[in-house]
């Protein structure tokens, strides 16, 4: 955590029309039950962004571990669980899924109509979630990835039965400042986990390896590195601002009897594609067999 500034997000109002009519808030107050390295991601986003301040976000841990960094960004922080449900409008639940049950029990009496609570943990579904908290509890399942820390994550989000259009939109809205952020039938959350929760890694190894490529033929490793990020970064933008297929820009950058072509075949030798589908296929699985567990 750093300390931001950022313009605050003073008030905030949402409607939801149906049989409960219109519901409206005056300020947000969003709570973090646990406090690791997902929770500060995002609460670092939005305060970078500026659409909560610190002051305004209260989190939760067993322990001053984690707490400590939330203290020294200017938010507050509580080892009480059923202080973040008191204190709080919109809670994240960012504990380990194993232990997330027994959370979910000790703040079940202080769950109310006005709470929307979102879940961060792998693998717990929203029928579960929503067994677990009162009836009618407004609840959506969120899977964010580490680059929500810088701004540049890719979050995907699922609702239960009783959170609305206003709920999701609220949690759009806000996220939006941490990245990429869509709604999706729950059934690909496992996906994304394969793809882009687990995916920062598989770029990770890759970026590694290029930088390890051109250390290689001689040139230093900062460098190196640093070429390596930017070469993924500009990939990655011109894949989005240009909507084009992956298969298309890759077309583009190859010339006839060129050096790309000729990199690309020992790439394909070596079954590039073929292993990253199938690390993708192996995480989701995962992610699919925690859900069972």
């Amino acid at each position: 955590f750093g300390k931001e500034g950022g313009v605050v997000w003073k008030a905030w109002a949402w409607r939801v029309r149906g049989a409960a009519g219109a519901m409206e808030a005056a300020e947000l107050r969003v709570g973090f039950v646990g406090a690791g390295r997902m929770a500060g991601g995002l609460a670092r986003g939005l305060l970078r962004a500026g659409k909560v301040p610190a002051s305004s976000i209260l989190a939760s841990a067993p322990s001053d571990k984690n707490l400590d960094a939330w203290r020294e960004s200017g938010c507050r922080t509580t080892h009480c669980n059923l202080e973040v449900l008191q204190e709080s409008t919109l809670v994240f639940l960012a504990t380990k899924p194993h232990i997330l049950p027994g959370v979910l029990q000790e703040i079940r009496p202080a769950v109310g109509p006005h709470h929307v609570i979102v879940s961060l943990a792998a693998g717990v579904t929203l029928q579960t979630l929503q067994r677990l908290l009162p009836a009618g509890t407004k609840v959506l399942r969120l899977m964010p990835n580490l680059p929500c820390v810088v701004q540049a994550g890719a979050m995907v989000f699922a609702r239960g039965s009783s959170a609305g259009d206003g709920e999701a939109a609220l949690l759009k809205s806000l996220l939006s400042s941490c990245g990429l952020c869509e709604e999706v039938p729950e059934s690909y959350i496992n996906i994304h986990t394969g793809l882009s929760g687990s995916g920062v890694a598989y770029v990770y190894l890759f970026a590694e390896a290029l930088a390890e490529g051109a250390v290689k033929m001689g040139m230093p490793g900062g460098l190196a590195s640093r070429i390596a990020a930017q070469t993924l970064l500009g990939a990655a933008k011109m894949m989005l601002e240009t909507g084009e297929h992956p298969a298309k820009l890759r077309g583009d950058v190859c010339t006839p009897g060129g050096t790309t072509i000729h990199a690309l075949h020992q790439l394909e030798k070596g079954a590039l594609r073929a292993t990253v589908m199938n690390a993708v296929e192996a995480a989701t699985n995962r992610a699919c067999d925690m859900a069972k567990d």
